[in-house]
């Protein structure tokens, strides 16, 4: 018969075990992130991967069931600090209180920052690079979150018409794509990022550019 003693360290043991099993699979998806960041995205290769973190390919299924699932854990954790990173902006934003337009401009600088600080990230986040990769359904709903998020905040300012969503996400990913593609580790589209938010504003919110200081 079991002392009651015993109880609480038998019972430990499965979320012990649990623990471990997290650890190693943020270890496999922090040495994925430096191999793809390395070789690209589609230069992930299950061979070197287990041999980054001291195990044989196989032993990776294990903690994954396929190299898409492990595609997709890197996803779900992009967008889990694209997440936090917008909290952290947003909560600097209603502290400080600038006019509209500084809003935006902060928003569009947040957004450029945080792609250009890792391109590979922000390809597997907002572009289609692995051919035939999916989301799962839980991942993606951190991206949904994320978006809705966003059209949240464009609301805010009355720009709520689908297509001037699309514009704008399209200048922000437009001057993004540029700088990764152009200028790598450079400004020269930083550098505009105000005046393409103010050409935005005035064509679809000029009234926000009227209150600027």
């Amino acid at each position: 018969m079991r002392s009651p003693t015993d109880a609480p360290e038998n019972e430990s043991r499965p979320s012990r075990r649990e623990a471990r099993r997290r650890q190693t699979r943020a270890e496999i998806i922090a040495a994925a992130w430096l191999l793809v960041r390395e070789r690209g995205l589609a230069g992930l290769a299950l061979r070197d991967l287990g041999g980054a973190v001291g195990m044989k390919a196989q032993s990776l299924y294990s903690y994954f069931e396929s190299k898409a699932d492990i595609y997709d854990a890197m996803f779900h954790e992009g967008y889990l600090a694209f997440a936090a990173t917008i909290d952290e902006l947003m909560a600097e934003i209603e502290r400080d209180q600038p006019p509209g337009a500084e809003v935006l401009r902060r928003i569009a600088h947040g957004f450029f920052d945080f792609c250009t600080s890792d391109p590979v990230r922000y390809q597997l986040l907002f572009q289609r690079t692995i051919p035939d990769f999916v989301p799962s359904d839980e991942s993606y709903g951190v991206a949904v979150a994320s978006y809705e998020q966003f059209t949240e905040q464009m609301a805010a300012f009355g720009l709520t018409d689908p297509e001037v969503v699309d514009v704008w996400t399209a200048l922000l990913t437009g001057l993004t794509d540029q700088q990764i593609s152009n200028d790598p580790g450079g400004d020269r589209w930083a550098r505009v990022i105000d005046q393409a938010t103010d050409m935005f504003l005035a064509a679809y919110a000029p009234d926000l550019l009227d209150t600027t200081t």
